[in-house]
């Protein structure tokens, strides 16, 4: 039924549906491989990283601070302590960006 409906538009001269989907489906295999799937390995290594973090460790937060963990809230994991000089704040996990002696992916 189908090869028969495939003889049919190319004997009227339309190409078959497939074949026009073709390179829609090409370019959202690109976008899986070249953005998406990357940013989610990007995104689960962070979270894998934050995850470890502990008292003691050195970070580098979002705003280009460099910080020391006083502690890891026990209560609400998403929330450390930090030790900025004398002064000890509260911030979000996700505020941390890299542990400050790792190498920056630039």
């Amino acid at each position: 039924m189908i090869f028969a409906l495939l003889q049919q538009a190319q004997a009227q001269g339309a190409a078959p549906a497939l074949l026009q989907m073709l390179p829609f489906a090409g370019i959202a295999l690109l976008f899986y491989f070249l953005l998406i799937r990357p940013q989610s390995k990007a995104r689960k290594e962070m979270e894998a990283r934050l995850s470890k973090l502990k008292a003691g460790d050195e970070v580098v937060l979002g705003s280009g601070f460099y910080a020391t963990i006083e502690r890891v809230d026990e209560k609400d994991a998403k929330v450390i302590y930090l030790k900025l000089g004398s002064n000890v704040v509260k911030a979000k996990r996700q505020a941390v960006v890299a542990l400050a002696g790792e190498p920056t992916q630039d």
